[in-house]
């Protein structure tokens, strides 16, 4: 079986997605600062990369338990849920980055909800200007004909 890329042009695909991404969210999160009251962030402009990439580690450990844990609410919310979730994701991100010694702060819970809905919308947003795509499926037949 032949893979569908070469393996360096796979491996450049992917970092330049990632950095993409990572960019996609510096800069939704630089749009949350700017615009939601209650966020505050002092510092050099570096440290909201560094905040994004703490952001997109909380996400991908703790939003699918999260999500499963709170499935029920999820569903009877129809997904509105989820926006809670990302409040408290950002939330935490803050309490992280404090504690790493940057200086971005949330107020509380509302800023947290709208700073996380700034955050999703402009993601989603410059995801699309972008051509990135949300999520990638191949299905591999291995059936002979």
């Amino acid at each position: 079986m032949e893979p569908l890329m070469p393996s360096s042009t796979n491996r450049l695909a992917r970092l330049r997605s990632i950095t993409l991404r990572w960019l996609i969210s510096s800069l939704a999160i630089f749009a949350a600062i700017s615009l939601v009251p209650g966020i505050s962030f002092t510092g050099p402009g570096w440290q909201i990369g560094m905040i994004a990439i703490l952001f997109g580690l909380v996400n991908a450990l703790l939003r699918p338990i999260l999500t499963l844990l709170t499935c029920p609410l999820v569903v009877l919310s129809l997904g509105l849920f989820g926006l809670v979730i990302n409040a408290l994701l950002l939330w935490l991100t803050a309490q992280i980055a404090a504690a790493a010694g940057v200086r971005f702060t949330i107020d509380g819970f509302w800023p947290a909800f709208f700073g996380g809905l700034v955050i999703s919308l402009v993601s989603l947003a410059l995801g699309l200007l972008a051509g990135e795509p949300a999520a990638r499926v191949i299905v591999h037949d291995e059936r002979r004909r």
